[in-house]
């Protein structure tokens, strides 16, 4: 795999000049930007998968939906439907995607969208609520048709885009210089005890603009696991043989917190459909022990017939430093936009 990326270079070099082309075109005006009228926020990142996005959404969420009205949009990735959807308790995550489903079954008093065109979803939004005072835009990093007050973009701990190169030799989306787009970025999924030391080398070597304020985070997981009916002791679950599933683009951490010297590994790709060959793969595979997966699994699979076997595992962004700055920063923007 490696190999092949290495071969495949000169393609890199020129997916990398048509999105640069692409991004000085939306720079200097010449293809159309649409501001939204009340206060937008992007959570995005310049990597494909597994930055942490979903959690990075729900901080804001949790932040902002006591004293605002608040909207999240997203495309609604691996969705089975088309066009603009508002999350209502008739659809599934098959109608509106895993995420957008997630966030919309934990905050019953937010709006929850979806629409693969962000204009026309702020839009639609706004003519359905016209009350809302924010937008989260989740993944619209790249989605230059609409410039967001506020932009954040993700980069992971272990593999920080100037580490990266464009697709498809690395996972970058655009050049690293897209960075220079962004009013916050978070360095994700970092170690708790990360030291400042260690804070002060990464932000050497991102080397952002003096505008751009730099935070790190990492990700702490709740000390218990829920299932539709119950909730039990993560450490419970933890000594038990078990089924460890995972259907995410990073499911490393997940593992290595949960998973015992007994236990059964099934990964599954991100955002994965399970169909009912898997449904019954994972049945036979567990027997009668219990399945432990991720939250934005747990949605996908929470009506299938595994359920009375399944729990799930919340996790959180906890943010290492200055995070009463970066909440001051979000809410001010917020609160003088309104």
């Amino acid at each position: 795999m490696r190999l092949l990326r290495i071969l495949l270079f000169p393609l890199s070099v020129g997916y990398g000049l048509i999105t640069w082309v692409r991004n000085w075109l939306y720079d200097f005006r010449i293809f159309s930007v649409y501001q939204p009228p009340i206060p937008a926020i992007t959570v995005g990142n310049l990597s494909v998968g597994g930055t942490g996005k979903t959690p990075m959404l729900e901080y804001l969420i949790q932040l902002l939906h006591q004293d605002f009205l608040v909207a999240t949009l997203s495309r609604g990735y691996g969705r089975k439907s088309k066009g603009y959807l508002l999350a209502n308790p008739k659809l599934t995550a098959k109608d509106i995607g895993d995420e957008p489903f997630q966030i919309f079954q934990k905050f019953s008093d937010i709006v929850v969208a979806v629409c693969e065109n962000r204009k026309v979803g702020i839009q639609k939004i706004l003519h359905d609520h016209p009350k809302t005072q924010v937008i989260l835009l989740d993944d619209a990093f790249q989605h230059r048709r609409v410039q967001a007050g506020l932009q954040i973009l993700l980069t992971k701990y272990n593999d920080l885009f100037v580490d990266d190169w464009m697709l498809p030799t690395g996972n970058l989306r655009e050049f690293s210089s897209g960075v220079n787009r962004a009013s916050i970025v978070i360095v994700t999924k970092c170690p708790e005890n990360l030291s400042a030391e260690e804070q002060a080398s990464i932000r050497k070597k991102l080397s952002l603009k003096p505008s751009i304020s730099l935070f790190f985070s990492s990700i702490q997981y709740s000390n218990l696991v829920y299932s539709q009916n119950e909730k039990a002791s993560l450490q419970e679950i933890i000594n038990q043989p078990k089924v460890v599933l995972a259907g995410i683009a990073d499911p490393k951490l997940f593992i290595e917190k949960v998973k015992g010297e007994k236990d059964t590994t099934l990964i599954f790709p991100d955002h994965h459909a399970f169909t009912k060959a898997d449904i019954q793969k994972i049945k036979i595979t567990a027997k009668n022990k219990p399945i432990i997966t991720t939250e934005k699994d747990y949605v996908r699979l929470k009506d299938s017939e595994i359920a009375n076997q399944l729990y799930y595992l919340p996790i959180e962004v906890k943010i290492i430093n200055e995070f009463q700055k970066l909440d001051q920063i979000i809410y001010q923007y917020v609160g003088k936009n309104s």
